[in-house]
């Protein structure tokens, strides 16, 4: 609860430096790291936009679940420059490993699901890095059904295009 604590304060003070100003961005590739086991946590991030307000966002998760999702997000500004709010919603599909003792061997489980997200999204001016901080719960719905509420991430991405 701390570091989201600090993470928030740290976002805050982004936010309301006068210096930094928007720069938008059409494309951007980073890593998104997660406080939580959702089945879509530790991840390589990818966003493009496909019009002003609306983006498509690809996340590839490389801890165990191995695990592919996808968002549509829709952005809207805030009052400082750069900073925008965004929701959207999702779906991924991932394999567990679990441990078969019939066979004696590791297995792959599947998952599917869908997502939510909410989250605040800055852009730095002069430089090409976005910082994001989401609000990403999950609905299992495949293998096992089950809520994860509880995953908050941080997303840090190098940007180009325009």
């Amino acid at each position: 609860m701390k570091r989201i604590v600090l993470l928030l304060s740290i976002f805050t003070v982004l936010a309301g430096v006068n210096t930094l100003k928007a720069q938008e961005y059409r494309s951007a590739l980073g890593v998104r790291l997660s406080s939580a086991a959702a089945s879509v946590n530790n991840s390589i991030s990818f966003k493009q936009f496909i019009s002003e307000k609306t983006a498509i966002e690809a996340l590839f998760s490389f801890g165990d679940p191995v695990a592919i999702g996808a968002l549509l997000e829709f952005h809207k500004p805030l009052a400082a420059e750069g900073l925008q709010y965004f929701y959207g919603a999702g779906a991924y599909l991932g394999f567990k490993k679990t441990y078969n003792p019939n066979k004696q061997r590791n297995e792959s489980d599947p998952q599917l699901g869908g997502m939510g997200i909410i989250g605040l999204d800055y852009k730095f001016s002069g430089i090409p890095l976005n910082l994001s901080l989401d609000w990403k719960p999950e609905l299992n719905l495949v293998s096992d059904i089950n809520f994860e509420p509880a995953a908050i991430g941080l997303t840090a991405r190098f940007t180009f295009g325009k």
